[in-house]
């Protein structure tokens, strides 16, 4: 008689030891699998790629006058894609040429502070999309970015 309780005390006890495992086992499943889910939503994510515009734009700025003023700027580009990479360098004469005509009219004062030079960026950032557009590239600028911005008077 005592065999067969031991027997069955002894099955009681393996399965009241094993729950735990069991438990851990389906946790770890769902950590997997939460895991995979937001390794998904981080391959959705791209990342960002940069891309100069060399040589810096160097040009008057202002309405000519007895001194002129000169703006320095080199600028640099946040894409999310190769292919945007591509179409920038493609059409790099045209960015290239829309930026100085940008800055030549654009007036001393309204480069010569920071608010000035925010509105600035923003309207190049419209206008290289616009181009790009333009140029049915499929492809758009996220950013850009005056990583040197110098004005002589």
């Amino acid at each position: 008689m005592m065999t067969g309780r031991f027997h069955w005390l002894a099955a009681l006890l393996m399965i009241v030891l094993a729950l735990p495992l069991a438990a851990q086992e389906t946790d770890d499943a769902n950590g997997d699998e939460a895991a995979s889910e937001d390794a998904g939503e981080d391959a959705k994510k791209k990342p960002t790629i940069y891309k100069e515009l060399p040589p810096p734009f160097v040009t008057h700025v202002g309405k000519p006058s007895q001194s002129l003023s000169y703006v320095k700027a080199e600028v640099t580009l946040r894409l999310d894609s190769k292919n945007a990479g591509a179409a920038v360098e493609q059409h790099a004469p045209r960015l290239r040429h829309e930026m100085v005509m940008m800055l030549t009219n654009a007036s001393l004062d309204a480069v010569s502070d920071a608010q000035g030079q925010e509105t600035l960026r923003n309207d190049v950032l419209t206008r290289f999309n616009e181009v790009l557009e333009e140029e049915k590239t499929g492809a758009a600028i996220k950013d850009l970015l005056f990583t040197t911005f110098v004005i002589q008077r």
